[in-house]
This record gives structure tokens, C-alpha cells and sequence, in this order.
């Protein structure tokens, strides 16, 4: 996959600690930005489709089911 260029600045004392872990694991501070992105945008992703399920749920009038009220697979148990 192709790759893109993304520049930006942050503080001297986070740069210090990308460098000491990149050096410390020998991968590059770039490997570790693009790493930190990737699980910051999932976790975004994730919260933004719940936030838009539930007002979904809350303006569709349906009820919900209690939990007590769901039959489990016996390997949940």
C-alpha cells in the first residue's frame, strides 16, 4: 500500500520519549506514530458508531431487552 507524508510538531519531551522507545526497540519513531494513530482512529471509529447506534435505538421507540432476559449459549456461562 501506497504511503502518505504526514507532518507535524510536538513537544520536545514527547519526541524524547518516541526517540528513547524507538531506539530502545529498534524501530523508527515513525513506526510508533503511525502505530498510535491507527489504535486512536479505531477507538474513535468505535465510539462514533456506538454514539450514532444508540441515538438510533433511542429515537426508533423500540424497547430493550434487560439483560437477565437474554438466553446465553452455555458457553458464556
Amino acid at each position: 500500500m501506497p504511503k502518505k507524508q504526514v507532518n507535524m510538531r510536538i513537544e520536545e519531551s514527547l519526541d524524547q520519549r518516541l526517540l528513547a522507545l524507538a531506539s530502545r526497540t529498534g524501530r523508527t519513531k515513525s513506526f510508533y506514530v503511525a502505530e498510535a494513530l491507527r489504535i486512536f482512529l479505531e477507538d474513535q471509529e468505535d465510539y462514533y458508531l456506538a454514539k450514532d447506534s444508540l441515538r438510533e435505538f433511542n429515537e426508533s421507540g423500540e424497547d430493550s431487552i434487560a439483560l437477565k432476559d437474554i438466553e446465553w449459549p452455555s458457553s458464556t456461562k
